[in-house]
């Protein structure tokens, strides 16, 4: 996701130009004394214009205020004043277009992705919190050198793994709005209450809802409302529980999977298969170049049993797709009907995979191609640092890294 390119050549005919001979009559015949005239363009970028005049010709050229750098110049051989132009900054050749730079914060989950993310891009600067308690267990919080990012963009990179370092890392996230800054960002690539969305009996509380309206009272920076950057939540209604003073970014870790899927020898052999409606809702139009095969929960009995709906996996190299794991129930059985219906191998993946209690030792690997003994791989993302860390090296599991999608996701917006 490119960022909004800044100024544009003024070679560009077709550009939006600002004219300014109001400004070169003032220069030339009011204040001749000035040797330059500042003033900013709509996307708050500082301009100055410098003009220079004899009797029979003038030159004039602008440059950012900021850094002194020449952007452009233009000469008339006109004795009487005239004007120029100078190019909106919306259409900007790229070659002078820098990279939008971002304090990114963390929590001591993260830090290892954070220092991925880091390396994807010299604008990305990390920034560390001395994370404390008192003696009575509650935070013990301060950011040092919080003077230094005033007029910084800046970023927070959460884990809200468990509800016990939820408290600390909001009190963070809701003190660094607070600090002068450009603009805030949070990342949180895992949404953990988002399968609790919706009521079904009197009394249920939607903790989705909850969470949604905590994030949406983060205090407004210097330049507007927070960003948030979320993968895969896992209803897609649960983008309207968020109000309007924050602007969530619905990212996907799929774009992951199928750059590894295309790396894979028997990439022309993949079906992707869905282990129930919900997850063919959110996924299927990603991935709607593969075969599909779908699969659905029916009652037997006392017995819910996940048969195949849709689709044949014979001689296929069967990729199970899915938001989240928890307990992985589902994609062992469906790992099963689909062994016993001729795929050749069966691998899985998910954004987010949870893993409660250790649930990721239910899957073991084929060991080689044999789709009823395990996985050929299970893929998941580092959203859950935990997890990563409990899986590192530990076949079938392969980790994708978001850290390239989240460094694309802090250039989105305004450049200055």
């Amino acid at each position: 996701m490119a960022a909004t390119p800044p100024l544009q050549s003024s070679s560009s005919s077709t550009a939006p130009r600002k004219n300014l001979s109001y400004y070169s009559y003032i220069y030339n015949n009011k204040c001749p004394q000035l040797p330059s005239l500042l003033f900013k363009t709509k996307s708050q970028t500082t301009i100055s214009i410098r003009i220079r005049c004899d009797a029979q010709n003038w030159s004039a050229g602008y440059v950012s205020a900021a850094t002194n750098h020449h952007l452009h110049s233009i000469q008339n051989s006109s004795p009487s004043p005239s004007s120029f132009s100078i190019p909106s900054a919306s259409s900007s050749s790229s070659e002078s277009s820098p990279s939008k730079k971002v304090c990114l914060f963390y929590c001591a989950e993260t830090k290892p992705l954070a220092q991925r993310i880091a390396a994807e891009s010299d604008s990305i600067e990390l920034r560390s919190i001395s994370w404390r308690t008192f003696d009575d267990g509650f935070p013990n919080l301060f950011i040092p050198n919080a003077q230094g990012i005033r007029g910084q963009h800046v970023a927070f990179l959460a884990s809200f793994s468990s509800p016990k370092v939820i408290f600390e890392q909001l009190s963070i996230i809701y003190a660094l709005p607070k600090l002068f800054i450009s603009s805030f960002t949070l990342v949180l690539p895992f949404f953990p209450t988002g399968t609790s969305e919706r009521m079904e009996d009197e009394g249920d509380v939607a903790t989705a809802f909850t969470l949604a309206r905590i994030l949406s009272h983060i205090p407004t920076s210097r330049g507007g409302p927070t960003s948030l950057v979320t993968f895969d939540i896992h209803a897609l209604q649960e983008r309207f529980y968020f109000g309007d003073n924050i602007l969530p970014c619905f990212e996907s870790g799929i774009p992951l999977l199928k750059n590894r899927l295309q790396e894979l020898p028997d990439s022309d052999k993949i079906a992707i298969a869905f282990p129930d409606d919900g997850a063919w809702k959110r996924f299927h139009k990603q991935l709607q170049h593969f075969p599909t095969i779908i699969c659905a929960k029916v009652r037997e009995g006392d017995q819910r049993i996940v048969r195949i709906k849709e689709g044949d996996p014979r001689g296929r190299h069967v990729v199970i797709v899915d938001d989240l794991v928890q307990s992985g129930g589902t994609l062992v059985e469906c790992q099963k009907i689909l062994a016993n219906h001729g795929a050749a191998k069966i691998s899985a993946y998910v954004t987010h995979g949870i893993f409660p209690n250790r649930s990721w030792e239910r899957f073991e690997s084929d060991n080689g191609g044999h789709p009823g003994a395990g996985l050929t791989y299970f893929w998941i993302t580092d959203s859950c640092p935990l997890t990563v860390k409990e899986v590192m090296n530990k076949p079938p599991f392969e980790v994708l890294s978001l850290s390239g999608s989240i460094a694309a996701a802090l250039q989105i917006g305004q450049l200055f």
